[in-house]
């Protein structure tokens, strides 16, 4: 098996974080939830909730080194087959993928739209949208191919010429990106607002719904639950330190958030546009603003889409490899053999999906209320993520070795540090991640 350098697993596993939630999610869910307080909350989920998890993923893949299906009964104390069935994450991140592509063809739609002008009104920006996701089948399609295909380019390549020389080239120039995004951020008027709502908690505006945001946000957006991280974890290095290594890859991750929260209020509030402009802000707000700014806006516009490819391409190859490693131990199936297997997979039910949104098949495709895209992301995101958290919760906490585990969190941390994560691990997360689902499933 190839083996991920520390640096290497740090930055494949915060390529995969980082993604179209830290720069599109997070800050539109932020703005919808007052600002600071919610920022606040969404910190500690992280360091509570979030990183808790990452780091029992990275213990399951690092001790297993296998696939995530199998990995659980290895780890196990009993090694019952019956674990087997926790690697089910597996299958959701290529369900994901499936969607997850189609939404990058738009970001690479709003990069070519960045060199011909952004629309200048907000009816023409609501226009270009609604027109891309409900008529213009073919340039979805068409950019959907594109995106597949550089997956499966990269994919084909391996753990060390592909995921990793992927990483170690787009998450730095994805930084440079940010960071100079952030810089002309700082000359707008509008910064010290845009500094004053991330970071100046306004409690009035919060409420469990807010709660439940920030919990979901945290645990989303570190690509748990599907595979990704105990799939990563099985190429580590031996000596890898895998909890300071989780630990790093959630400070990245939570600081690109923080910084495109930053940068997007910052762009908002120069407008005097509202930060509760929901899905659309990314999409309609921002391009209205880029417009105003003349030639100098397509540059902004156009560099702050590109940003947001990498992170979105990045996190798409992720997607896959968890699947990928599945079928070649499972069935010795060549690599070349398995992308094409699951890279059809993901593009067809990915091209079903994206017909379910448009005007000429959307009722065809549309079932209880509900189109397919929509049913493909509350499936995944709604019950299978939160189910497989509870799970390795569960599982690190009462199904495995207590001894044994201790013996290994303990050579990177000191006892107290581990015996605070055990008790995360048994009781707090899993109530969190109960809670959670219930709110997703609408009972409370």
């Amino acid at each position: 098996m190839n083996t991920f350098s520390r640096i290497g697993f740090i930055l494949a596993a915060a390529g995969s974080a980082v993604g179209l939630g830290n720069i599109w999610k997070f800050p539109y869910v932020t703005g919808e939830n007052g600002g600071g307080a919610f920022v606040l909350i969404y910190l500690l989920a992280i360091a509570l909730i979030g990183l808790t998890i990452f780091i029992a993923e990275s213990y399951i893949g690092k001790e297993a080194r296998t696939n995530a299906a199998h990995a659980y009964q290895l780890v196990s104390k009993s090694k019952k087959r019956a674990w087997r069935w926790a690697g089910f994450q597996i299958f959701t991140g290529i369900v994901i993928l499936s969607f997850y592509a189609f939404i990058i063809g738009w970001i690479l739609n709003y990069i070519l739209l960045s060199f011909s002008g952004f629309p200048s009104d907000i009816k023409e920006a609501e226009s270009v949208f609604t027109n891309l996701i409900t008529m213009e089948i073919g340039t979805q399609i068409l950019f959907h191919t594109i995106v597949t295909l550089t997956i499966i380019f990269i994919i084909l390549k391996g753990v060390k010429e592909g995921i990793e020389k992927l990483n170690l080239i787009l998450m730095p120039l994805l930084g440079l990106i940010l960071i100079g995004l952030l810089l002309y951020s700082l000359t707008l008027d509008s910064f010290s607002q845009a500094i004053e709502f991330m970071f100046m908690p306004d409690w009035s505006k919060i409420n469990e719904n807010a709660i439940l945001a920030a919990v979901g946000q945290a645990f989303f957006t570190l690509s748990l639950g599907m595979g990704i991280i105990i799939t990563y974890s099985a190429s580590m290095g031996k000596e890898t330190n895998f909890v300071k290594s989780s630990i790093m890859v959630a400070l990245v991750d939570t600081s690109v958030a923080i910084v495109a929260g930053i940068i997007i209020f910052s762009f908002l509030f120069s407008a005097g546009a509202e930060s509760t402009a929901g899905p659309g802000l990314v999409f309609i707000s921002l391009p209205l603003i880029f417009s105003t700014w003349g030639i100098f806006g397509q540059i902004v516009g156009c560099a702050f889409f590109v940003a947001l490819l990498f992170a979105g391409i990045t996190s798409a190859v992720s997607l896959l490899e968890p699947p990928l490693m599945y079928l070649m131990e499972k069935f010795n199936m060549t690599r070349v053999k398995a992308t094409i297997i699951a890279g059809t997979f993901f593009y067809i039910l990915g091209i079903v999906a994206l017909l379910s949104m448009s005007k000429s098949f959307g009722e065809l495709l549309t079932f209880f209320d509900k189109s397919l895209f929509d049913w493909l992301d509350y499936l995944t995101s709604s019950i299978a993520m939160p189910i497989s958290g509870f799970i390795t919760c569960i599982f690190l906490g009462y199904f495995v070795d207590q001894e044994e585990l201790k013996a290994k969190f303990t050579t990177h941390v000191n006892i107290r540090l581990y015996k605070v994560w055990l008790v995360l691990i048994r009781f707090v997360v899993p109530v969190a991640i109960v809670l959670l689902f219930l709110n997703k499933l609408g009972v409370i």
